[in-house]
């Protein structure tokens, strides 16, 4: 209960109401009070409302807008149920406060209408609020699911609410539920492993972003998906096709969504991905029969981005895919900048008989009852006072220990690791030493993530430096260059760079780029004993390099506080993460997976520790 004080709403007790089409409808002016009356049950408050509501004003709820494609009264004129910020799609400047500003810029908007519904304002919070610079980004999901730790999880989530909370979003696009069953796939970050055990496990995210009820303090609603498939695509494709039985998608992908449906998650979205040629965005048997009846999902379903176009392969969604994804059970529409077309087609296409009340009516409950549960009737503004927690030193202690929890040793020959704090001489190297957005990730700042100081934080090699005690000394160059046998150890910090779905996807060669391979011959050519860090957000091909390292250590995509992998190396916190996927041999034995008699360089759960 500790939004923004309400806002009173001036609801008016007319007895009439226009509805859709011209024809006025009579209502009780108690109507119009039991749905403003805060003390009444939520089934109440949504009929009451309801039958106020005209059918503009539903469709208007079942519509997603993207913040970048409206202007000026759209949300009133148009009764927008949602706004989204997309991946890097921000205000200016892009603080804390001007995203509180705004979110409220547009809740007003929303409160003008006759009916006073308010938004429901959706982000990519998927590491936490990680639009946000200044925020606090924790471990990708594939680290997450290495530490083995859903109570952690849980908190990462608990404290990811508290920042959207006081930015004004009230809704996150997490979590990620997918199983990832190729590596070669540009979302396998997002996943926590590629056994159904795992996603169900850390679906305790969803107790953390929704709290214990969704009018708690700092509460969110969370999204699980993509439902479903999206991590079983042939070779690994983003958005292609999951060429399965319905067995095996019931026994690998189904069942972290019926986790969360069981822990009350809000909202469910639909995947890109096709189920043996057909697109989830119109699969009514996998949306109404089995998500909505067979696992009981009371909250909405929401489509991913333009997600309504692909149905039919053409550019461009047509009246036939907005019908055959209204009437498969999909509740509101993200059309970012296509919506005033959305809403004329979907009038059209109730007012000829193709899609029912009913259905238009099912939708709108279920969208308008969570917004109740959120309590946004009452207090519908960004709670400022929760912008304190944005960034702040309990989260980044809490990122930082993360960041330990999910670093996953998988050699370290004659125990050079870990590093003695005192009286040592280190020397640091790699692109992804010192570069924040490297170990971020995709969807930091911006959809994809990018290389530099994109955000604050601690980097890896600062990590280092703050950790090494008196009289020990780290010399770092990006290259590698004048490293010689007077170091006790070479420490490189190597991988991937930011990349998000799509763009991610690695059909070819899966190894070290030309400039961490040149790097590593370098410290290798010393003679000192060589360290790899390897900042990835999946495992890469490199079994022909192992022998070559004294240590291999995992850190995945740690996020903004880098201390947490200088704590594993120097001993502070002792390695504890376990591979969620398993290590291939090479790029050629992908997919490979746990059970499948494929013979790995690491095996799921491989992971090793320090000695006491």
């Amino acid at each position: 209960m500790h939004r923004r004080p309400p806002r009173t709403l001036a609801i008016g007790l007319a007895t009439t109401l226009l509805l859709g089409g011209g024809a006025v409808a009579e209502v009780p002016a108690a109507s119009a009070a039991t749905y403003a009356n805060a003390k009444k049950p939520v089934r109440e408050r949504v009929e009451a409302l309801l039958k106020r509501m005209s059918l503009d004003e539903k469709i208007g709820q079942m519509t997603q807008a993207e913040r970048g494609g409206i202007t000026g009264d759209d949300i009133t004129r148009y009764r927008l149920g949602s706004v989204l910020s997309g991946g890097g799609s921000t205000p200016t400047p892009n603080t804390p406060e001007a995203w509180a500003d705004m979110t409220d810029g547009f809740q007003r908007q929303a409160l003008a209408t006759p009916l006073k519904v308010p938004l429901i304002y959706g982000v990519d919070a998927v590491h936490g609020h990680n639009n946000v610079v200044g925020a606090t980004i924790f471990p990708h999901n594939i680290g997450l699911g290495a530490t083995r730790d859903p109570g952690l999880v849980r908190k990462i989530g608990r404290a990811t609410a508290e920042e959207v909370t006081g930015t004004g979003p009230d809704w996150t696009f997490a979590p990620c539920l997918c199983v990832a069953r190729n590596d070669r796939w540009g979302r396998t970050y997002e996943s926590f492993g590629e056994v159904p055990e795992l996603p169900s496990a850390m679906s305790t995210v969803v107790d953390g972003f929704q709290g214990r009820r969704l009018d708690g303090p700092a509460s969110i609603l969370a999204t699980a998906k993509h439902y479903v498939g999206d991590g079983g695509t042939t070779g690994g494709v983003d958005q292609g096709d999951t060429q399965i039985s319905e067995a095996e998608l019931r026994r690998i992908h189904l069942p972290p969504f019926r986790a969360a449906v069981r822990r009350g998650v809000g909202s469910v979205m639909i995947s890109f991905n096709s189920w043996n040629g057909v697109k989830l965005h119109g699969h009514r048997y996998l949306i109404t029969d089995v998500l909505k009846r067979e696992l009981g999902f009371k909250g909405f379903v929401v489509s991913d981005w333009n997600g309504i176009d692909q149905i039919d392969g053409q550019p461009g969604f047509t009246p036939a895919e907005v019908t055959t994804a209204v009437n498969a059970g999909l509740d509101m529409f993200m059309v970012p900048n296509d919506w005033k077309r959305f809403i004329d087609t979907l009038r059209a296409e109730v007012q000829a008989g193709r899609v029912s009340m009913a259905r238009i009516d099912d939708a709108n409950r279920r969208i308008l009852t969570k917004k109740f549960e959120l309590g946004l009737f009452e207090r519908p503004f960004a709670d400022r006072r929760y912008l304190a927690t944005v960034g702040s030193a309990e989260h980044r202690a809490l990122a930082r220990h993360a960041a330990a929890r999910t670093q996953t040793l998988l050699k370290n020959a004659g125990g050079v690791l870990p590093l003695k704090r005192n009286n040592n001489k280190i020397f640091v190297a790699g692109k992804s030493a010192d570069d924040i957005g490297i170990q971020t990730g995709g969807w930091t700042i911006t959809w994809q993530g990018s290389p530099g100081a994109i955000t604050p934080g601690t980097t890896i090699l600062q990590g280092i430096r703050q950790n090494a005690g008196r009289g020990t000394t780290v010399t770092y160059d990006k290259e590698g260059d004048g490293v010689d046998r007077s170091y006790k150890a070479a420490i490189a910090v190597v991988g991937e760079l930011p990349y998000a779905e799509f763009m991610g996807d690695r059909p070819g060669a899966m190894g070290l780029d030309e400039a961490d391979l040149a790097t590593l011959a370098k410290l290798r050519a010393s003679g000192v004993p060589v360290i790899v860090v390897l900042v990835s957000g999946r495992p890469l091909d490199i079994a022909a390099e192992l022998p070559k390292w004294n240590a291999l250590l995992e850190a995945w995509l740690p996020g903004t506080e880098g201390r947490g992998v200088a704590d594993v190396l120097f001993g502070l916190a002792r390695p504890t993460g376990k591979l969620p996927v398993t290590w291939m041999k090479s790029a050629d034995q992908q997919p490979i997976n746990r059970g499948d008699g494929k013979d790995p360089l690491f095996p799921f759960g491989y992971g090793l520790t320090y000695r006491r």
